[in-house]
């Protein structure tokens, strides 16, 4: 059992089977753990990871721009204000420390693997609907909280990535998580009512599953590309 981020959440998680596994227990995130991940695939993570940023940003105001109550507003108006305010900020600092300007970030050339993700994302947004949003965006935020609540827990005391760990641990971030997923309660029962019996489940759990998979070919491009 993963944390509780709500029911729809939980019935997504479920559904992805072994790829949620994959992406929460990869070798990047177990190397994050014990300290053994090479800083050299740390940082080549980081610089994409902020491109990703922007982009995933950018699909958050898309998801504001679809939404159709105040509280959705709200909840994706907070998480753009999360994302770039705050956890874009933790990829600049780590990255001047190791000589790398926020400008160097910005301009990086990306990934294949990031291009794949990111398209992916928007995509969803643009051919359908605030919910299918939702299904492709949720597995980045709700498995980057769900790691740092599990990392937090058994992490090697000398870890070079506490503060990368504490990030996604932190209670302010669960507590997006949390917010998030409440939302995205709401939004299946205005939209259509009991998602377990609805014609478009399957349709949102592949969504889900899709972007669980593009997951776990982000964390294996930290670790592979020179």
């Amino acid at each position: 059992m993963g944390p509780d981020y709500g029911k729809t959440f939980a019935l997504w998680r479920e559904g992805a089977a072994g790829h949620w596994r994959d992406y929460t227990r990869h070798a990047f995130v177990e190397g994050l753990q014990d300290g053994s991940l090479p800083r050299a695939a740390f940082l080549r993570y980081l610089i994409q990871d902020y491109v990703f940023l922007v982009h995933f940003s950018r699909a958050w105001s898309l998801a504001l721009v679809k939404s159709e109550t105040l509280e959705e507003m709200r909840v994706c108006a907070g998480t753009v204000n999360a994302l770039v305010n705050y956890e874009m900020s933790l990829h600049v600092e780590t990255c001047a420390a190791e000589g790398i300007d926020e400008a160097t970030l910005f301009g990086a050339a990306e990934a294949v693997e990031n291009l794949a993700y990111t398209r992916y994302v928007i995509d969803a947004g643009m051919q359908g609907d605030f919910l299918d949003m939702m299904a492709a965006l949720t597995p980045c935020v709700m498995g980057y909280g769900e790691i740092g609540l599990l990392l937090a827990d058994s992490k090697a005391e000398d870890t070079p990535y506490t503060e990368w760990i504490a990030t996604y641990a932190d209670p302010e971030f669960q507590e997006v998580c949390a917010t998030a997923g409440a939302m995205i309660d709401n939004a299946v029962a205005r939209r259509v009512g009991d998602l377990s019996t609805s014609p478009r489940a399957l349709v949102l759990q592949n969504r889900f599953t899709t972007a669980t998979k593009l997951e776990v070919g982000f964390w294996q491009m930290g670790l592979n590309r020179k």
